[in-house]
């Protein structure tokens, strides 16, 4: 494997008629990454992860999975990634062993003994029809089949979505044991920040079709904070201050902002926040408010919340 990043994107788009599904998207994700894409329906998500498996072409820019671009250099890039659609696509008619056989037949670097290992300590029967199987069971083989082809990059379009926190939690058992025992790559997209934030290093957030942020998670905790004052009288903004989003209750001012300096004195109460709280401020908003330091902050910069 080259010292190429998993995924980089540069200048990345892809225009649907009048409509850009995805704009000037410059990423870099560095292999052996766990990351999450997130961000509201129609931001990009989807059209980032077909662009990158090379099933949809770029209307603009370039995309490269560890070096080779998806468009013309097809086999390099099949070769090593793992690609799982939200409709997570089986044939239903299948039984799960005739699944296997299907990507045994496909894959040049199927590991079957990976595959009915994965199934065997999930207690699916290699016998059952894939119509017999629980929708969690479903996304369970066909994360199976992805892992089986033993990918350098797994691409999972909302794996869990619709699935109860059971068969959540045994889909999110099997990634992990990839990503520790393959050292995979993993760029997942899911509005389930909760899940994302135990077992993700790596945060890319898309909003109206734009990057946000695309970072360590590590530091994009670091690098973000809630600002909380009195309504009353609103404090100045402190120096080294990007407002991201700001709402008000009744009595008190939220600012969740992004911060260049540590932030000292005694005007506002300063709280690290979470990467929902983070990750919602950017979905609210469709472009920071660079504030000067000093400015007084007045009118409403953000939506209320009551």
């Amino acid at each position: 494997m080259s010292d190429a990043p998993a995924l980089e994107a540069v200048a990345l788009g892809k225009r649907y008629g009048h409509k850009w599904g995805l704009q000037d998207c410059s990423i870099r994700l560095p292999a052996g990454r766990v990351a999450a894409l997130v961000g509201p329906n129609g931001s990009g998500k989807s059209t980032l992860l077909r662009m990158a498996a090379g099933i949809t072409t770029p209307s603009a820019g370039a995309i490269r999975v560890f070096g080779h671009s998806p468009q013309d250099q097809t086999v390099e890039v099949l070769r090593q990634i793992g690609y799982l659609d939200q409709e997570r696509p089986l044939y239903r008619q299948f039984r799960v062993q005739e699944m296997l056989k299907f990507g045994r037949r496909l894959n040049p670097n199927w590991d079957d003994a990976l595959a009915r290992g994965y199934l065997a300590d999930l207690e699916i029967s290699s016998d059952a029809k894939i119509s017999s199987l629980s929708v969690g069971q479903q996304a369970q083989v066909a994360l199976t089949m992805c892992l089986a082809k033993r990918p350098a990059l797994l691409l999972l379009d909302e794996p869990v979505a619709a699935l109860d926190p059971v068969a959540r939690e045994g889909l999110m058992h099997v990634l992990l044991r990839s990503v520790v025992d393959d050292h995979t790559t993993v760029l997942l997209s899911s509005h389930a920040l909760s899940d994302l934030a135990t077992i993700c290093d790596y945060v890319i957030i898309l909003s109206k079709s734009r990057v946000h942020v695309a970072d360590d998670l590590d530091y994009v905790l670091a690098s973000h904070r809630l600002l909380l004052g009195s309504r009353e009288q609103l404090p100045d903004i402190p120096p080294g201050v990007i407002v991201i989003s700001t709402t008000h209750s009744e009595r008190e001012t939220a600012l969740l902002v992004r911060v260049e300096v540590p932030i000292t004195g005694p005007s506002w109460r300063v709280v690290e926040p979470t990467l929902e709280e983070i990750v919602l401020a950017y979905l609210r908003e469709q472009q920071p408010k660079t504030l000067v330091p000093g400015q007084p902050l007045s009118g409403n910069l953000g939506g209320d919340a009551q």
